[in-house]
């Protein structure tokens, strides 16, 4: 676990290694793995290849736990749900945008 550094003094969000993620979320790496295999989770790379969470990904990974672990919802109804939850925010940016024009 680490915090990143902005150069200005300010504080980033914390950093995780894969280890660590799976421990707070109670899962085996390998399941991360797999769900950043399926595009589920995209962590970023450290220079040695290393996967790299921040707290936003440990929130989405949450997510997934709830809708597989809770709801029963399969990883492919997990990609539909997630496709679907991102067309809606962006036509809910384009009413937005349409609403300023009239205005």
């Amino acid at each position: 676990m680490a915090e990143q550094n902005d150069g200005r003094g300010k504080t980033r969000q914390t950093i995780y290694q894969i280890s660590i993620v799976a421990q707070m979320v109670d899962t085996h790496p390998q399941t991360l793995r797999t769900y950043e295999k399926l595009g589920l989770i995209s962590p970023q790379r450290a220079g040695n290849n290393v996967r790299i969470f921040n707290d936003d990904d440990v929130e989405l990974v949450r997510k997934i736990q709830h809708l597989t672990q809770d709801l029963g919802v399969n990883l492919a109804g997990v990609e539909v749900i997630f496709k679907l939850l991102r067309e809606i925010e962006s036509l809910n940016q384009k009413i937005e945008e349409l609403e300023k024009k009239r205005k």
